[in-house]
């Protein structure tokens, strides 16, 4: 029995749900990076990096390729990036509303 595309895209998003993973998705938008970069940046232990490239890698998300010790990862598509933008939007315009809300309950609170 196939799966329905909404439980496709909810297992899409679950993997996507991890903030290392994200993070090692906004630097690989400008371009391909062996692990050593990744790790530098993203300042987590070793095998808890090695163990999110795995959950990317197992998606199709990312790839990987080896030359030497070295392991250089990169996304196989240009549309993570574009789905990264949206979210950025997204999260500003929920964030702006919250700060008109929290604006909101300070001039409230000044006006006791």
């Amino acid at each position: 029995m196939p799966v329905p595309l909404y439980e496709a895209k909810a297992e899409f998003f679950r993997m996507l749900g991890h903030p290392v993973r994200i993070r090692v998705l906004e630097l690989l938008q400008d371009g391909p990076k062996p692990v050593r970069d990744l790790l530098a940046a993203i300042e987590v232990e070793p095998s808890n990096l090695s163990q999110q490239l795995a959950v990317l890698r197992r998606s199709g998300i990312v790839t990987a390729t080896r030359t030497g010790s070295t392991v250089v990862y990169e996304l196989t598509g240009g549309d993570v990036a574009e789905l990264l933008a949206a979210a950025r939007r997204i999260l500003a315009v929920l964030l702006e509303g919250r700060q008109d809300l929290l604006d909101d309950l300070r001039a409230a609170e000044a006006a006791r």
